[in-house]
């Protein structure tokens, strides 16, 4: 049920909300030239993590793995984005965004117990 289309969809959406929020979280948190940098960099950084560090054969994705990592790193990395974002939209005083976002990852990960599983044994 993980690679449902709707699924994937709604996995893809929460990647960029993610990313989103980071960056909220980023210019609401800090001041002046750092508004920039931080709104920038915390997304940048985070769709760069996302990108690089992947389970080999994963088939949620293309199956490269520019820097192969185990399932369960994989898995922490996705939370922590993920998540991060979800809390970067409530600390920065859309909570109801943020945690409507923290539901919907909640579902997401619901319906992919497949992946789950198979990211574990990874």
């Amino acid at each position: 049920m993980g690679n449902a289309w709707w699924n994937l969809t709604l996995r893809f959406l929460l990647e960029l909300s993610a990313l989103l929020g980071l960056g909220m979280a980023g210019w609401t948190f800090s001041t002046a030239f750092w508004r920039w940098i931080l709104a920038i960099a915390l997304p940048l950084v985070a769709a760069v993590l996302w990108g690089t560090f992947a389970v080999l054969n994963d088939p949620s994705r293309s199956g490269r793995a520019p820097v192969p990592v185990p399932g369960a790193a994989r898995l922490m990395l996705e939370l922590v984005i993920l998540f991060g974002g979800a809390a970067g939209f409530y600390l920065a005083g859309h909570a109801a965004t943020g945690i409507a976002m923290a539901m919907l990852i909640a579902l997401s990960y619901a319906f992919s117990l497949d992946r789950l599983a198979w990211l574990l044994r990874q």
